[in-house]
């Protein structure tokens, strides 16, 4: 069955429509049999079946290998300014929850593909905004997006942080800076369960602060009461005030960065804690810092380990999960009877199943029974349209050690 269509059209091999039909929102190159029309980047396009059967219609960038992300399976949906305007709104609306509890002004607004908006990431900081235009795309209708952002959120200001390395394989520069209205304080304050962080918007990590672990600082706070904690790659502290705050009796920080575990010491003091009797902080390559604890003897009740992403590609993997094992070994070993571990991947190609796999080899390797009392996840502001598995990235879990 032919189709008569004034957009390009990318036509399908035999076979390869199913994921499009369950509403994934990415065709690969090598799902594409050939394509009808100018597939410029960024521009709009109709994807159809082998038998010529409309499917969806996605923004196109022939210059990456996800050559179209597909933004809607109706095809009398126009992709017009308010069809961006409905995603961005549909996306608060999610997020309404959290919008309304005084107690926390930070999170993420808006999640790519799981919030149907392929390339776009937006996260909330107080009254100001980050984005990341990390497609073509997107990048294409970066003005028009900023303005529907300000006019529906009302922000006081918007940071572009479109700084991150993935942009160049769609053919993008990378930049940051103001994108619109008025710049932030360089030590913005939020808040997060009622505890207050300083957020840098313009030159931290991520969009300024890690969002995605609040749900999980909230859960081994509480099991943190009467413990002498070790939160290893402890970067902004935040981990160590959750710690605290639910009754811990000590917090060692560690990191590799003596600017992050000053940032941390600061955390400390703005709730209320004193770091010099309440906590250490020790700068070092947190693997070999391990191995000194383990040779010395020294023991924890709890110890929290959340390293950056060790596998960005999947010629990283075997090296990644090794790492993944020897921090977990050594965590492991340091735990006093009856204490807690709680350990994370942020690396995507690290699947649930896989870490779980690589902590328990460290734990027969330790010699250690480990009990999961919790498995953990990114928040619900980073949520996991279940057509789209690859939304998921963070993982944890809490164990309970013998």
């Amino acid at each position: 069955m032919s189709l008569s269509t004034n957009l390009p059209t990318v036509h399908l091999h035999p076979g390869k429509d199913k994921p499009v039909r369950h509403h994934h929102p990415w065709i690969f190159s090598g799902a594409i049999a050939r394509v009808a029309g100018d597939l410029a980047p960024s521009g709009i396009v109709d994807v159809l079946d082998s038998r010529g059967e409309w499917l969806a219609r996605g923004y196109a960038n022939p210059k990456s290998q996800i050559v179209v992300r597909l933004l809607t399976w109706d095809r009398g949906e126009e992709l017009d300014a308010g069809f961006w305007r409905r995603r961005l709104a549909a996306a608060g609306a999610r997020r309404a929850d959290l919008a309304a509890d005084p107690q926390t002004d930070a999170y993420r607004l808006v999640y790519a593909e799981s919030d149907s908006l392929p390339g776009l990431i937006v996260d909330r900081y107080g009254d100001w905004l980050t984005t990341q235009f990390l497609t073509a795309g997107v990048e294409a209708r970066r003005e028009l997006l900023l303005q529907a952002l300000a006019e529906t959120f009302m922000p006081r200001g918007i940071i572009d942080r479109s700084d991150v390395a993935v942009r160049r394989q769609e053919g993008l520069a990378l930049h940051s800076g103001l994108a619109w209205g008025e710049l932030p304080p360089d030590d913005l304050a939020i808040q997060e369960y009622g505890h207050s962080f300083r957020a840098d918007l313009l030159s931290g990590q991520k969009t300024g602060f890690y969002l995605d672990q609040r749900e999980n600082r909230r859960i081994v706070g509480i099991h943190a009461s009467g413990r002498r904690v070790l939160n290893a790659f402890s970067f902004t502290g935040a981990f160590a005030v959750y710690a605290l705050a639910g009754g811990a009796r000590h917090v060692t920080n560690l990191d590799s960065s003596h600017e992050a575990l000053v940032g941390a010491e600061h955390a400390l003091r703005l709730n209320g804690f004193d770091p010099d009797a309440q906590a250490e902080a020790i700068a070092g390559d947190v693997f070999q810092v391990l191995r000194s604890f383990r040779d010395e003897g020294r023991q924890f009740d709890m110890v929290i380990l959340d390293p950056p992403k060790f596998a960005r590609s999947k010629a990283e993997l075997d090296g990644a999960t090794r790492g993944y094992k020897d921090i977990n070994l050594l965590a492991l070993k340091l735990l006093a009877p009856g204490g807690l571990l709680a350990t994370f991947s942020c690396s995507g190609l690290v699947t649930p199943d896989l870490f779980q796999k690589i902590v328990f080899g460290a734990g027969v390797d330790a010699g250690r029974d480990a009990r999961i009392i919790a498995k953990l996840g990114q928040g619900s502001d980073h949520p996991i349209l279940l057509s789209f598995p690859e939304g998921e990235y963070l993982k944890g879990l809490l164990c309970r050690v013998d």
